[in-house]
């Protein structure tokens, strides 16, 4: 898990920037329905996407529990985030039209929990709008992604969505659309993959022993073009309406 109190200074550069940002506001937006008049973004991050979930009539908030995202996102909204924990949040039952969680539940072992919490906040006929599997639009069948398909695990991304789905019902959240979106600028080269096996930093996405992480590590970096970023993530949005 990254310490987001460090990453917070350079947390938009190394994630696509503007760019991303932009993407992953329109389709949530799209999403949420245009008689919605508030909408929280849980863990908001740097504030990035959320300063751009703007539409006329509709009131933005966010929380993130990292203090340095928070105030970096505070700074961009004009003060309408707060510190506060995605497990209980600082709003009342029923309170809000709307809630967001754009690369937050595949981070969390208890996501189950945060997706009630979401439900418990929104009024009947809002709606919760959710990544589901981060990992999953990372595979654009590069060849990358060919070399790191056998320790891939056995998690896929229609399991995570049924999870999902599960949890949510439990909760009166019935499924009401989806969208997808590119984060751009986050194609990885093989140098740079090769650099984040040998780190472990896709332990969420692949099974594999220390011997096995270090060789998959050097048969990436043998690809060719080695600083050639591959194609850019597609990622899937769902959004579930609470009865």
């Amino acid at each position: 898990m990254l310490d987001y109190e460090v990453e917070a200074a350079r947390y938009d550069a190394t994630r696509g920037g503007e760019p991303r940002a932009r993407a992953a506001a329109r389709a949530v937006l799209a999403l949420v329905p245009e008689r919605a008049r508030t909408l929280l973004d849980v863990g908001c991050g740097t504030g990035l996407v959320t300063e751009r979930l703007t539409r006329p009539g509709l009131r933005v908030f966010g929380v993130d529990a990292a203090r340095g995202m928070a105030r970096l996102a505070a700074r961009r909204t004009g003060g309408s985030v707060v510190l506060g924990d995605c497990h209980r949040l600082p709003f009342a039952d029923a309170s809000l039209d709307a809630v967001s969680a754009v690369w937050l539940l595949h981070l969390l072992p208890d996501a189950p929990r945060v997706i009630a919490e979401c439900a418990r906040v929104l009024r009947p006929g809002g709606v919760f709008v959710t990544t589901v599997d981060k990992d999953a639009g990372h595979d654009v069948d590069s060849d990358v992604d060919q070399l790191m398909a056998p320790f891939r695990g056995r998690r896929t991304a229609y399991d995570a969505d049924v999870r999902v789905r599960a949890v949510a019902c439990e909760h009166g959240l019935d499924r009401a659309g989806e969208a997808r979106f590119t984060g751009h600028g986050q194609g990885k080269s093989p140098v740079r993959a090769a650099d984040e096996v040998a780190r472990g930093y896709f332990a969420s996405a692949l099974s594999l022993d220390t011997v096995e992480q270090q060789a998959l590590a050097a048969r990436i970096a043998e690809l060719p073009d080695p600083d050639v970023p591959r194609g850019d993530p597609v990622y899937r949005l769902l959004a579930l309406r609470k009865s």
